[in-house]
């Protein structure tokens, strides 16, 4: 059941409105990064969880062929869908320019949190990530832009 929204100085009550946020919504996936509705360009990796977009500092390199590089890679790189509640039901891993298997480790732990994964090309990703959000899903998406930047750490 969702909660009434109030907006006193109208004196309106919205009976439809719920506490949970609007989702994030990708227009493109190019080779400049990963555009947003709300014209926010993301060149670095990135999660949309909850209607909010988190900066995820994890490794990014590719491998010969172009693929998403999976060394370096552990189960800290997911910890956030630990302590996040509700988990979602399935997160969409977006690999980068092309489709690169998720390591089956990372995919036993997030199996064991109870979030199905589902791996393939940012750019499927994101429309896979839009449709599934659009039906009232309980999706996250973490995605690597094609041709991902590492986030600069600020002092």
């Amino acid at each position: 059941m969702s909660t009434p929204r109030s907006n006193r100085a109208q004196g309106l009550t919205n009976m439809l409105a719920s506490e949970v946020p609007p989702p994030v919504q990708v227009l493109s996936v190019g080779s400049g990064g990963i555009s947003l509705a709300d014209g926010l360009v993301l060149r670095g990796p990135a999660v949309f969880l909850e209607g909010r977009v988190w900066l995820w500092d994890v490794p990014v390199s590719k491998s010969r062929t172009g693929e998403a590089s999976w060394e370096g890679w552990d189960q800290d790189c997911f910890k956030l869908f630990e302590v996040v509640v509700p988990r979602p039901e399935i997160l969409i891993v977006g690999t980068g320019e092309k489709m690169s298997l998720f390591p089956p480790v990372l995919r036993k732990y997030l199996n064991g949190l109870g979030i199905q994964v589902d791996a393939m090309d940012t750019r499927n990703a994101c429309s896979t990530y839009n449709l599934l959000a659009e039906e009232g899903r309980h999706v996250a998406a973490a995605v690597l832009p094609p041709n991902p930047a590492a986030w600069r750490r600020s002092q």
